[in-house]
């Protein structure tokens, strides 16, 4: 079965965050406007931060919640935010940060697509080189055909 988790509705070009906590809640923003997930979530994603950082290397984060939050996925969903200043995560930089919800473990196939893009460095710099949400979408159309 094959479900949408990222449209380009979810892809912000030029987030406004400064900071770590507030890119956590510019993305919580998003998944809650998708209908994915309840306020709730965004507590979810920061503890999950302060536990372990989502830092994932290449310029890219992906906060999401813990296991407890399961009662607050209402859907899998994804967003894509970028950032035209790097984003201090825990003395890393991050210029794009995808927030993930996954209902019933769905987010385990997203993960694997999203790596495998950012392992690619000529994608990474398409995706900070794109000038349309449509052109992040084609790039990251994979977490798509996997969820």
């Amino acid at each position: 079965m094959s479900t949408t988790v990222l449209t380009t509705d979810c892809i912000v070009l030029n987030g406004t965050a400064r900071t770590r906590e507030e890119a956590i809640a510019e993305s919580a923003r998003l998944l809650v406007h998708a209908g994915a997930v309840t306020p709730d979530y965004e507590a979810a994603m920061r503890e999950r931060e302060s536990l372990v950082s989502t830092f994932m290397g290449n310029g890219l984060a992906i906060p999401h919640g813990t296991n407890e939050a399961k009662e607050a996925i209402l859907a899998s969903a994804m967003t894509v935010v970028r950032y035209d200043q790097p984003i201090d995560w825990d003395g890393n930089d991050v210029r794009v940060v995808a927030a993930i919800a996954g209902k019933d473990g769905g987010h385990m196939a997203v993960l694997s697509s999203l790596a495998l893009v950012f392992s690619d460095d000529s994608a990474v710099e398409q995706l900070l080189a794109a000038e349309s949400p449509q052109q992040v979408l084609d790039l990251l159309g994979d977490v798509n055909a996997t969820a």
